[in-house]
């Protein structure tokens, strides 16, 4: 059992204190669904360890890929519609997953679902995959829908993996997911912050695509490509960089801040591959304090040439996991969120999301 000593959270609960779960999510820059066995034991000084069992990540087709990156414009009727056979798809997937790696007594299938709108200015946001069907599909008991509930209570609903990094992963400075978007967190004082940095592989991997690759391996592209200084400072000039945490970003923001931006260079793509590296990298580093440690995660963390821009910019270390971990880290806090929804104690932080309170989110459907 593999433990990471974070800050000292003690609970009373007579609940049990081990717990093997399934933690499940699909992100934004449509890799495709993750899938992690995950066993979690709650020491008497309240400290949780974890391991991590199988784990497979299950691309998508083209056809669903297709799908799911062209709904944040489907009508309320096609995203009731496409929330259905997600969620059928999804519970298959897991189901399947279940079957084939023999996996037995599990507690619960935590799962994030798939994000299709995010607009927590309007109270609004959109996880696909996460109706009570899902339960039965999955033949399961299903913990799910993490993010509604702090909506609700006037919160961003993201990030959510920042309980999960407070609780495994404390010893790092900053924990910095580099995924369809970049987000990190760290403590202040008494509190956990955390915020999305800029979009990262959602619009690196659109580009890479365009030069028949499917993301811009270890940023090779990239390193070929020239910035395009004006453009680059018309990313960096974007308001969002100016406002305060809490804050979030989704695919609509990309599709009418972004890519605007970026089809008006009139670049190749490797130069806009290069200049979006760049900017990425320069947004990243300046979070982070000279001579800190930063834990690196998602399918970004493989990008060599981003990494050496930001250390480039910011003398950091930047500590790369092991495979498992930096690719399933995000399924794994999932699972965590989940039991600890299964404990009724707090999964999302306040101080995070800017919701009115801390609260356990999340739903639970039995099979």
């Amino acid at each position: 059992m593999k433990g990471v000593r974070g800050m000292l959270v003690i609970f009373t609960s007579m609940a049990k204190n081990n717990y093997k779960v399934l933690g499940v999510m699909s992100g934004t820059s449509l890799d495709g669904i993750d899938l992690a066995e995950c066993f979690f034991v709650l020491s008497e000084e309240g400290i949780w360890n974890y391991r991590m069992g199988v784990a497979e990540t299950i691309p998508y087709d083209e056809i669903w890929e297709s799908r799911l990156r062209e709904a944040v414009h489907f009508s309320k009727g096609r995203l009731a519609t496409l929330d259905k056979e997600y969620t059928e798809y999804l519970g298959g997937i897991i189901r399947g997953f279940v079957d084939k790696n023999q996996i037995t007594r599990l507690d619960a299938v935590c799962s994030h679902g798939h994000t299709i709108l995010h607009q927590p200015e309007k109270g609004v946001t959109l996880q696909i995959g996460n109706l009570p069907e899902i339960a039965k599909w999955a033949g399961q008991k299903v913990v799910c829908d993490f993010r509604v509930q702090d909506v609700a209570l006037g919160g961003q609903g993201a990030p959510l993996v920042p309980m999960g990094d407070r609780l495994l992963f404390g010893d790092y400075d900053y924990c910095l997911n580099l995924g369809g978007f970049g987000n990190c967190s760290f403590e202040k004082g008494e509190e956990r912050m955390a915020y999305d940095i800029c979009p990262v592989n959602i619009v690196l991997n659109r580009y890479a695509q365009q030069m028949g690759c499917p993301y811009d391996d270890r940023g090779a592209l990239a390193s070929e490509g020239v910035v395009q200084e004006d453009v680059l400072h018309q990313l960096n000039a974007l308001e969002f960089y100016k406002q305060s945490a809490p804050k979030s970003l989704g695919l609509e923001w990309v599709q009418k801040r972004v890519f605007p931006i970026l089809t008006a260079s009139g670049s190749t793509p490797k130069d806009i591959l290069a200049t979006f590296t760049e900017h990425v990298a320069i947004q990243l580093e300046s979070q982070f304090r000279e001579g800190t440690s930063v834990l690196v995660t998602g399918g970004g963390a493989y990008n060599d040439f981003l990494l050496e821009r930001i250390r480039f910019h910011k003398d950091v270390n930047m500590v790369v996991p092991e495979a498992q971990l930096l690719e399933f880290k995000e399924a794994l806090v999932f699972g965590l969120l989940g039991v600890l929804k299964l404990r009724d104690k707090i999964n999302c932080l306040a101080s995070v999301t800017g919701a009115s309170r801390d609260h356990s989110s999340g739903v639970v459907f039995m099979d």
